[in-house]
C-alpha cells in the first residue's frame, strides 16, 4: 500500500485548530463535497501536533485506525462534525486500515485517501495528446492492484467540472464520500477505491463549474453497463476480457485474405435482439450463448461468409435498434456479459464466419445520464446547435474537431477490434458526417473555415480512423455513404477516406425502383438495372439490401415485388439472382432470405413459421445456393472491383426486359448470366457466348425446388458457331419467366 502524507508548515498549522488541523472553511468544504483538493485534507497528514488521520464517513458511529501489517490499533478518531467527519492522531505513520462501526455493524477497509495517484505522468501526457490507446488503457473503470491492495481504478475526462465523485452501491450513491483527484494537465479525474471489484455498479456525480450538480452520469468509457432500462455503469472484469482464452488463431491469421476486394463476402445482417425471441419467457431476446447455438450454424448453413449486427454497443432505447448508443465501449447487457460476447465471436470464427458490427460515430442521444453537457459544458458535442444538434434524429453531433473526442471514438473502434476480435466496422451515417449542410436549410448550418460545406474535421477523423485500423491485421471498415463523395475507398495516402468498402446505395435504390415497376412498364426503366455498371469500379462496393429498406412503411422485400403471389416470389428470386451475380459484395437483412411479408419489427421474432410454405422455403434454398455459387465460383468475386471481370452481352433489350452478361476471373473461369424480367417465357432467345462448346446451367431461379415453374434448358446447352452479339459462338436459350439463369463453361 502506498502511503500519502502531507507536511504542514508552521505558518499553516498556526491558523488551524490544534485538535484536528482543520479550519471551519475546510470543514464546510469537505462535508459539502466542494473542496478543490480533498486529498490535501483527508487521509494521513503530518502536523505540528503529530500524525493525524481524517476521514469523511457519513452515518458511521465510530472509527479506529489499525496498522495494516499486524492489525495493531494505532489510534481512535473523534467525530468533529455530525455529517460524519472523523479526525484523530495515530501513534505512528504507516500503512493503515480503518475499523468502522456502522451502528453495530463492523467493517474493516483501506482508506481511499491514503493512496497516491493511479495514472502515471506518461499516460497523462498521452491522454493530453489525444492518444486513443491511452483512452483505451486509462479511462473508465478497471480492477487493479494499487500499492499491494486490490480495488478499482476510476478515471474520467471532465476538464470543466468543479468536482467529480464516483458513486455506487459501495457508498450508497453519496457524492460526498468519494470525490476524485483532478490531474490538471489532462483534465482527467481519477480515484482508486479499495475493496471493490468487478460487478460493482457506479456512476459519476459531477458539479459544473457554476456550482450546480448534474444528473448522475454513466461512464463514457465503461466496458460494461446495467441492462436497460437501468443505466448505471458496471466495473467489468477487464482482466478476463484482456486474457480471454481465444481459440480462433487460424481465423485471425487468415482473415485478411477472406476480406479482400478479391474475396467472396456475403453478409447476413441481423438485429441480435429480434432474430429469434423466446416466447415462453416474455418474448425476450436471446443471449450471446443462445445466439451462438442458433444463429451461427444457421448463417453458416445458409452459406454466408459474415454476420453483421446492427449496433450492439449499449444504448438506452431499444427502439433505436442500437443507432443511438451511449456505451461506445460496452457490449449491450441485453445479451449478456462482455466475456460472453467474446465467446460468441470466438465461436463464429471457429465456424468460419466473420463478425462485423455497425458502429455509430456520427451522433449520440441526449439522455441526461449520457454524454450531453457531460461536465456542465458541451464537451462531446458542438456548442452551436447548427453544428451540434441533428434535427432528423433528435440527437447530438460529436465535436470531432476536438482532439479528445476524436481519440475517444477511435479508441472505441479499436476496442471492438482488439478486445473482441471483431473483424470489421460498418460505419453508420458517413454522409451526415461529411457535409455540414446535411439535411439542413441554408440558414441552419455553419460553413467551414474556407466557406465550404465539407466537414473538414469529420474528414480528418475518418482518415485517422482508417489509418489506425490498418494496424490491426485483416480488419476492415465499411462506409454507409449515400452520396457521390469521391475516394471513399481510396487509400488515405492517395487522398481518399481509406475505407475498405462502401455500401452502394445508388445501385440498391435504382434496382429496387426497377423491381417495383409492373413488368409491363419495365421496358421504360431498363436503364435502372444497367446504370450501376457506369460507376461500378469507382469504389469498392457492397450491394446492400439492408434493414433500412424494410422499415418505416417501405414494405418488406417480397411486398415490394409486383404481381400475384407467384409473381412476387418469382420477381424476388430473379432479383436476388441478379444481385448475387452482379459485381459487388453482398448484404441481405434477416428475413429477406425467406421472403417475410411483414416489415422488420424489433419487438418480434422473424416469422420463421413461414418456412413451412413451399414458396418461402424455396426462396431460402435459393439464397443458400446463390451463396454457395458465389463463394465457389471465382468469376463471381475475384474481379469484383476490376472492370475485366464483367462485360455486357445483352444490355439494351428493353423491349423484352432481358439482360445478359459475362463474369470472369480472367484466368479461365467464365459464367454467363441471363435475366428475364417479365413473366413471358422466351423460347429460342439467342445469346452470344465467349466460347463454344458445352455450358452447364448451374443455377436457375425458376427451378421447382425454389418454387418456380421449372422451365429451363435441361441443365446443359451447347454454344455453336453462330455469330451473335459480336461473338462468333452463340446458343438459343429458353428463358424462364421472371428468372435468372447462370451458365458455366464446362
Amino acid at each position: 500500500m502506498e502511503l500519502t502524507m502531507n507536511n504542514r508548515s508552521k505558518a499553516g498549522a498556526d491558523t488551524r485548530n490544534p485538535a484536528h488541523g482543520l479550519n471551519p472553511l475546510d470543514i464546510d468544504a469537505l462535508i459539502e463535497a466542494r473542496h478543490p483538493d480533498p486529498f490535501s485534507m483527508l487521509g494521513l497528514h503530518q502536523t505540528h501536533q503529530g500524525h493525524v488521520v481524517r476521514v469523511f464517513l457519513p452515518n458511521a458511529s465510530g472509527v479506529s485506525v489499525v496498522d495494516a501489517s499486524n492489525g495493531e490499533n494505532i489510534g481512535s478518531l473523534a467525530c468533529i462534525h455530525d455529517a460524519g467527519l472523523f479526525v484523530g492522531y495515530v501513534t505512528r505513520p504507516c500503512a493503515y486500515r480503518l475499523l468502522i462501526d456502522w451502528h453495530g455493524t463492523p467493517q474493516e477497509t483501506h482508506d481511499t485517501y491514503a493512496f497516491g495517484p493511479v495514472l502515471s505522468d506518461e499516460w497523462l501526457n498521452r491522454l493530453s495528446q489525444a492518444d486513443p490507446y491511452a483512452v483505451m488503457e486509462c479511462l473508465g473503470s478497471r480492477p487493479v492492484m494499487h500499492g499491494g491492495v486490490a480495488g478499482v481504478r476510476f478515471a474520467v475526462w471532465a476538464p470543466n467540472a468543479r468536482r467529480v465523485s464516483v458513486v455506487g452501491d459501495f457508498n450508497t450513491w453519496d457524492g460526498r464520500c468519494h470525490p476524485m483527484r483532478l490531474r490538471h494537465n489532462a483534465g482527467v479525474w481519477e480515484l482508486f477505491v479499495p475493496g471493490i471489484g468487478a460487478g460493482t455498479r457506479y456512476k459519476y456525480e459531477i458539479v459544473a463549474r457554476e456550482g450546480w450538480t448534474l444528473p448522475l452520469k454513466a461512464d463514457p468509457c465503461a466496458m460494461q453497463s446495467e441492462k436497460p432500462p437501468s443505466t448505471a455503469s458496471v466495473v467489468s472484469d477487464a482482466d478476463a476480457i484482456d486474457h480471454y482464452a481465444w481459440t480462433d488463431e487460424e481465423w485471425m491469421v487468415t482473415r485478411g485474405g477472406k476480406q479482400m476486394a478479391q474475396s467472396p463476402i456475403a453478409i447476413y445482417e441481423s438485429h441480435a435482439e429480434s432474430w429469434l425471441r423466446v416466447p415462453e419467457e416474455a418474448n425476450r431476446g436471446m443471449n450471446w450463448h443462445e445466439l451462438a447455438e442458433r444463429l451461427i450454424p444457421y448463417a453458416k448453413g445458409m452459406g454466408f461468409t459474415h454476420l453483421e449486427f446492427m449496433p450492439i454497443a449499449e444504448h438506452p432505447f431499444g427502439g433505436s435498434w442500437g443507432y443511438q448508443p451511449l456505451g461506445q465501449f460496452a457490449p449491450s447487457a441485453r445479451f449478456g456479459t462482455p466475456e460472453q460476447f467474446a465467446e460468441f465471436v470466438n465461436r463464429a470464427h471457429e465456424a468460419g464466419l466473420g463478425v462485423i458490427i455497425d458502429w455509430v460515430p456520427a451522433h449520440f442521444p441526449n439522455d441526461a445520464h449520457g454524454l450531453v453537457q457531460f461536465d456542465g459544458t458541451p464537451l462531446y458535442e458542438h456548442a452551436d446547435p447548427r453544428e451540434g444538434y441533428h434535427q432528423d434524429w433528435n440527437t447530438m453531433i460529436y465535436n470531432l474537431g476536438r482532439n479528445e473526442v476524436s481519440a475517444f471514438l477511435i479508441a472505441s473502434g479499436l476496442a471492438w477490434l482488439k478486445r473482441y476480435h471483431v473483424d470489421g466496422l460498418r460505419v453508420d451515417a458517413v454522409a451526415s458526417m461529411l457535409y455540414r449542410d446535411y439535411s439542413r436549410k441554408a440558414c441552419e448550418w455553419v460553413p467551414n473555415i474556407y466557406g465550404g460545406r465539407e466537414n473538414l474535421e469529420s474528414i480528418a477523423f475518418l482518415k485517422r480512423l482508417n489509418h489506425e485500423m490498418r494496424h490491426i491485421p485483416g480488419a476492415i471498415t465499411v462506409a454507409e455513404e449515400s452520396t457521390a463523395w469521391p475516394g471513399v475507398t481510396a487509400p488515405v495516402e492517395n487522398g481518399g477516406l481509406g475505407f475498405d468498402f462502401k455500401w452502394n446505395m445508388g445501385w440498391m435504390h435504382d434496382t429496387l425502383h426497377y423491381m417495383q415497376e409492373d413488368p409491363v412498364y419495365r421496358q421504360y426503366h431498363h436503364h435502372l438495372y444497367t446504370f450501376g455498371m457506369v460507376y461500378a469500379y469507382s469504389e469498392k462496393f457492397v450491394l446492400p439490401l439492408s434493414h433500412d429498406e424494410v422499415v418505416h412503411g417501405k414494405g418488406s422485400l417480397i411486398n415490394k415485388m409486383p404481381g400475384d403471389r407467384w409473381q412476387k416470389f418469382a420477381n424476388l428470386r430473379a432479383y436476388l439472382g441478379f444481385m448475387w451475380t452482379h459485381p459487388g459484395k453482398k448484404l441481405l437483412f434477416m428475413g429477406g432470405e425467406f421472403g417475410q411479408f411483414a416489415e422488420f419489427n424489433h419487438d418480434e421474432s422473424l416469422h420463421w413459421h413461414l418456412l413451412d410454405d413451399a414458396f418461402h422455403g424455396g426462396l431460402q434454398k435459393l439464397v443458400r445456393d446463390l451463396n454457395q455459387l458465389y463463394v465457389h465460383e471465382p468469376a463471381l468475386h475475384k474481379l469484383d472491383c476490376d472492370s475485366r471481370g464483367f462485360k455486357w452481352i445483352v444490355g439494351d433489350d428493353n423491349g423484352n426486359s432481358v439482360y445478359a452478361f459475362r463474369r470472369t476471373d480472367a484466368e479461365g473461369s467464365d459464367l454467363v448470366v441471363v435475366c428475364n424480367m417479365t413473366p413471358v417465357p422466351r423460347q429460342g432467345y439467342r445469346i452470344g457466348f465467349p466460347r463454344g462448346g458445352r455450358w452447364i446451367e448451374c443455377l436457375n431461379s425458376d427451378a421447382s425446388i425454389y418454387g418456380g415453374s421449372n422451365m429451363g434448358n435441361g441443365g446443359v446447352i451447347y454454344a455453336e458457331e453462330h455469330p451473335s452479339h459480336g461473338r462468333s459462338q452463340s446458343a438459343a436459350l429458353v428463358l424462364p419467366p421472371l428468372a435468372t439463369i447462370v451458365l458455366r463453361a464446362d
